[in-house]
């Protein structure tokens, strides 16, 4: 059996009392950071929490040569992901090789940041579709996610940005900001939430993209959102987190 656990948001006290006892009866436990990373958790911390070897899993483990999938033929096998195992894709392709090889599996569900959001005070059935900031190089400036704001922005829908990771670096909220901006000068006359290290020592800052990209907001991680139009219970709420 295969077994796929979230371990929520910020540190390893954030996994389920199912996902925990689950961990602890399997045969072997890895733990698969690079699609979400819970800045307050380290793997030492997390194997003392379950009380054995916890075995770090790369990408190629899970993209291309996932051989836990043929432990889990005959051994109870636990992967753990920060978040929700299955908001990244990745983890739906793993579930699909897993059903072709014939292993059973289970997902233990956690909190996630699409979920998590919310406590910016946006509602959360209001939000279009998803998309990720990349780092820009010199040969690479992608625009598309400019693209999906403008269309959220149409259909009268928030923005949820992700931003990228690159282990150790995690780009800003100041960064994303700037990308945008070079996209479209005017993105610096719209406002914008950050949300930040939600689930830990969490920091929302709601105000003009201008004034707020020049803010520093600590340790990652970070999102931005780009409102549409505000419920009056959403403009009230933000209110109190403007940046004066």
């Amino acid at each position: 059996m295969l077994y796929l656990i979230g371990l929520g948001l910020w540190d390893e006290k954030d996994i389920t009392v199912k996902g925990l006892e689950i961990a602890r009866s399997c045969s072997r436990v890895y733990l698969e950071m690079y699609t979400s990373r819970l800045m307050g958790a380290e793997t030492e911390k997390i194997e003392k929490l379950i009380g054995k070897n916890v075995h770090e899993l790369s990408r190629e483990d899970i993209e291309e040569n996932p051989f836990f999938l043929d432990e889990a033929l005959d051994e109870d096998i636990a992967v753990l992901v920060g978040g929700d195992p299955l908001v990244a894709t990745t983890h739906v392709d793993l579930l699909i090789r897993a059903m072709e090889k014939g292993v059973e599996y289970k997902v233990i569900h956690n909190a996630s940041i699409y979920s998590a959001v919310s406590e910016t005070g946006l509602q959360i059935y209001r939000f279009g579709k998803t998309a990720s900031i990349p780092f820009w190089e010199e040969n690479f400036k992608p625009k598309s996610f400019y693209d999906v704001m403008k269309q959220n922005l149409k259909n009268d829908l928030h923005t949820l940005f992700l931003l990228d990771i690159k282990p150790p670096r995690y780009m800003s909220p100041k960064e994303a900001i700037e990308i945008l901006s070079n996209i479209d000068n005017s993105f610096l006359e719209r406002d914008v939430v950050v949300l930040s290290r939600v689930g830990g020592d969490t920091k929302i800052v709601y105000g003009r993209a201008g004034r707020v990209k020049d803010i520093e907001f600590g340790k990652p991680m970070h999102v931005l959102i780009v409102p549409a139009s505000l419920h009056p219970v959403e403009e009230e709420f933000l209110e109190k987190f403007k940046y004066k």
